[in-house]
């Protein structure tokens, strides 16, 4: 009977590890893919922004290949306590990953158009700045999961708000663009949609941080994180609820 046992938990421990070895995978794939699609805007490179559009695909192929695997260790190990508390953290981890596959694929989208227009002064370069603090985010994140980091992973979450307030500042920039000239309306509102993608990816960061966190404590985290977006108080530019956080686009 001992021998079964530990055969069974060293089953259960390769079957971890498998999981566990595809969210980095994913997690490097959604890294990858911020800092592509920010690249691909600020160089107008459309090869690069259609080669992150391509590689969505595999960000989704590994969630529902850890999605299946974590569904068949829970229905045969049948795991309890902090082994199952690590199988549905990675479950939602992959979930918010992506997520961030998702919107890096709709700021490609979108720059395949901005390409076809005129630079609005220096936004790209700060939309690029944007996105690395998110990337930075994410791999600070996915190393906390790996060290069981729960400092780090608190860390993650205070730094969310640099990035609200990053979109915060880009938002009043594209509006004094468009109030200056007319033209550059259509550019500004594309812009402002991946500004709001990468805000919304440092959301998601969040997410997985505050995972980390319910993985190593069994909580989640105390004080309720308070958004620094305070844009919804414009009703001159009231654009969250199109195409915010999703991948509605062809």
């Amino acid at each position: 009977m001992k021998e079964l046992k530990q055969h069974i938990a060293s089953a259960f421990d390769r079957d971890l590890e498998g999981i566990q070895a595809k969210i980095m995978k994913m997690g490097g794939l959604a890294e990858a893919a911020i800092m592509s699609a920010a690249k691909s805007l600020e160089m107008r490179d459309e090869d690069l922004a259609n080669q992150v559009r391509r590689g969505d695909a595999a960000i989704d192929a590994l969630e529902e290949s850890l999605n299946e695997e974590a569904a068949r260790v829970i229905a045969l190990r049948a795991p309890t306590a902090s082994d199952l508390r690590i199988v549905l953290s990675v479950m939602r981890m992959s979930a918010n990953l992506e997520r961030i596959g998702d919107l890096s694929k709709n700021m490609a989208k979108r720059t395949t158009v901005l390409v076809q227009m005129q630079q609005i002064g220096g936004t790209s370069q700060s939309l690029r700045r944007m996105a690395r603090e998110v990337e930075l985010m994410l791999k600070d994140a996915l190393d906390s999961y790996i060290q069981r980091d729960e400092a780090k992973a608190l860390d993650v979450i205070e730094r969310d708000r640099d990035v609200d307030q990053m979109y915060n500042t880009l938002f009043r920039e594209f509006l004094t663009f468009m109030l200056e000239d007319p033209r550059n309306i259509t550019a500004c509102m594309h812009l402002h949609f991946i500004a709001k993608n990468i805000e919304r990816m440092g959301d998601h960061v969040t997410s997985i941080a505050e995972q980390v966190v319910f993985l190593t404590s069994g909580r989640k985290p105390e004080d309720i994180r308070i958004k620094d977006d305070r844009t919804s108080t414009d009703a001159s530019l009231s654009l969250d609820v199109l195409d915010d956080d999703g991948d509605s686009e062809d």
